[in-house]
């Protein structure tokens, strides 16, 4: 009997959730209208806020799919504490540029996991997405009895066996190439120390990394597509490094069901995503990205840049304490369009993200198949 599809969608081409405003309903829509499987990205927004967007994108996208972040951990260790502590004395001149005052006080919260566990339950969607984690076996089981599939984001064949005894019906793999957050479980300090694995090649390390902390791994996407089937049996979709039609055609070859694209999006002319944001992913004058923590206390990957090159060495490994201490210095930069200062989620592919309608892109990124 042939296993059904993970994803209801006519091409196997997926729009990662992008979480902070690129992922616009108007992008989701023009993505499903073109044959595509759209995300909407639950994470960093109130629940009341998802449940307008899914209200709003039902109309026009029979099927698509909702991510959310697992919460971490509830509190801070002293050590981290006083991290956190020295790390926004050292932003402090970087806000006063723009008249804020950092709070020392690290704040932390579940990202209302409750609340939108609750109100995907009552409003199911046909697919819920999970990254930063795995929660408790319970949550996934009601969100299938509500009729979701449910996936799993994982870099590694061990978070692939610890996400398979969880119950979850797939997962999304994602490559070192990846934009914006890394999707690994435990971005926590480790006994043997290590460099910033997941920049790119010939940069290790740039922008810096806390020493000791865990980084996604160097795999290209295509080699840990295979590994993790190796070692799970369950459908995957492939994340990271896309930069055109022939990634597409090699990821589904390495035995990914679907391809999941993000940053070949973010100069949609349906994305959400900022003015100064676009404009830098055009950019000549940015040349290369790289892993760091500087922004939100968690690895993603950037457009490299002043901030990045200044922070990124002592940025404690603590999301979200650290995504709430710079975000309303990086809401003025982004106003202000200032791009040395700006959070700039890029993949390695960025040189390939074209402004063109999404139906055009999604085209493109299907010419091979």
């Amino acid at each position: 009997m042939r296993t059904p599809r993970l994803l209801d969608s006519r091409l196997p081409l997926v729009a990662a959730p992008m979480a902070g405003g690129p992922s616009s309903v108007e992008l989701a829509a023009s993505v499903a209208a073109a044959g595509a499987f759209p995300f909407l990205a639950g994470g960093m927004q109130t629940a009341e806020g998802l449940a307008a967007q899914i209200e709003r994108l039902r109309p026009s996208a029979r099927s698509f799919g909702v991510n959310l972040f697992v919460p971490g951990r509830a509190s801070l260790d002293a050590q981290t504490r006083a991290e956190f502590a020295a790390y926004a004395a050292e932003l402090q001149p970087e806000a006063e540029r723009y008249g804020l005052r950092l709070d020392p006080e690290p704040a932390i919260d579940d990202d209302a996991w409750g609340e939108k566990l609750a109100l995907l339950i009552a409003d199911p969607v046909p697919v819920v997405s999970l990254t930063f984690g795995l929660p408790d076996p319970a949550d996934i089981a009601a969100l299938q009895r509500a009729g979701s599939r449910v996936l799993a984001s994982v870099t590694s064949p061990a978070e692939a066996r610890a996400a398979a005894r969880t119950g979850v019906d797939g997962l999304v793999v994602q490559g070192a190439g990846a934009g914006g957050h890394s999707a690994v479980h435990e971005p926590a300090r480790t006994p043997d120390g290590g460099r910033d694995a997941g920049s790119d090649p010939g940069s290790a390390g740039v922008g810096g990394t806390v020493p000791g902390a865990a980084e996604p791994g160097p795999e290209t996407t295509v080699a840990l597509v295979r590994a993790v089937r190796d070692a799970v049996d369950l459908p995957v979709i492939a994340a990271g490094g896309v930069d055109g039609p022939g990634a597409v055609r090699d990821l589904l070859a390495s035995g990914a069901e679907s391809v999941a694209v993000g940053t070949l999006l973010l100069r949609a002319a349906e994305s959400g995503a900022s003015a100064a944001h676009r404009a830098a992913i055009a950019d000549p004058a940015f040349t290369e990205t790289v892993v760091t923590r500087a922004f939100t206390g968690r690895p993603a990957r950037s457009l490299r840049n002043r901030f990045a090159d200044a922070h990124g060495a002592t940025a404690p490994v603590a999301y979200p304490a650290v995504h709430h201490l710079t975000r309303a210095l990086r809401q003025a930069a982004g106003r202000a369009g200032d791009t040395d200062t700006l959070h700039l989620w890029a993949g390695t592919g960025f040189r390939a993200a074209r402004e063109a309608p999404a139906a055009e892109i999604i085209a493109w990124l299907a010419s091979e198949l």
